[in-house]
């Protein structure tokens, strides 16, 4: 069991904390498994495609896998079912 650290905009971090996402669509570049933690950073980006951590955080099990190449998902994706273990909040100042 891994843990992987992954940058979320705003409004899917939300939806994942507040329960409405439950699942994680991502390309699988990482051989996500059932079982591995998801460190969530909410991510503000920016027009010049940079963007700042906004130091909310959250971590989730990956409680099912679904992997792409089929029910037309694209194949090298993963959509990943969650579940939030533990939120924090960071101070970057």
């Amino acid at each position: 069991m891994r843990t992987h650290t992954l940058k979320t905009w705003p409004a899917f971090y939300q939806a994942i904390v507040d329960g409405s996402k439950p699942f994680e669509v991502r390309e699988d570049d990482r051989g996500y498994a059932v079982g591995d933690t998801l460190h969530l950073r909410e991510w503000e980006p920016d027009k010049f495609g940079t963007g700042l951590l906004t130091g909310r955080e959250a971590h989730c099990l990956v409680t099912y896998i679904l992997p792409g190449g089929r029910f037309g998902i694209a194949p090298n994706t993963v959509v990943m079912g969650i579940k939030v273990i533990e939120q924090v909040k960071k101070d970057y100042t």
